[in-house]
């Protein structure tokens, strides 16, 4: 599929690779990891209940796949995007857990692009569902806030 906006989803893949950079952590406690472990599980659990309501309709471009229904149901009334609220709250875990300040940096450029993405996508799900989307944004948040189309 060409989307000029595709590039961000290669920086998203980017992103997620560069929090694998090796190095020993800043920091570290008991307390930390138990922290970075919950995150992680919450974060785990949103993405791929975003993953299995999707089921065959996931793609990772910015364009829903062609004749797929909109889904409003399940973990989707809660967010409109659980799989990136999901990555994200798992990566903050992970940073957490490594203790890295370059790790943070890169998750903070990975919200950057993730909710970039999440803008793009509803322009996509607007041209493909119109008013059924517009509906859907008006009472379900973007990511955890910020309901309605910006």
């Amino acid at each position: 599929m060409r989307d000029r906006a595709n590039w961000l989803v290669w920086a998203q893949f980017l992103l997620l690779a560069l929090l694998l950079l090796p190095g020993d952590p800043l920091w570290g406690a008991t307390w930390i990891t138990v922290v970075a472990v919950l995150l992680a599980l919450v974060g785990a659990g949103l993405a791929t209940a975003g993953v299995v309501a999707l089921g065959r309709d996931l793609v990772p471009w910015v364009a829903p796949k062609p004749d797929a229904p909109l889904r409003t149901g399940g973990i989707y009334r809660w967010t409109r995007n659980p799989i990136y609220l999901g990555i994200l709250i798992g990566a903050a875990g992970w940073v957490l857990w490594r203790g890295r300040i370059e790790l943070v940096v890169i998750w903070v450029l990975l919200v950057a692009v993730l909710v970039t993405k999440a803008h793009v996508e509803q322009r996509r799900l607007i041209d493909a569902y119109g008013d059924e989307y517009r509906e859907y944004a008006a009472r379900t948040p973007l990511l955890l806030f910020a309901r309605g189309i910006r």
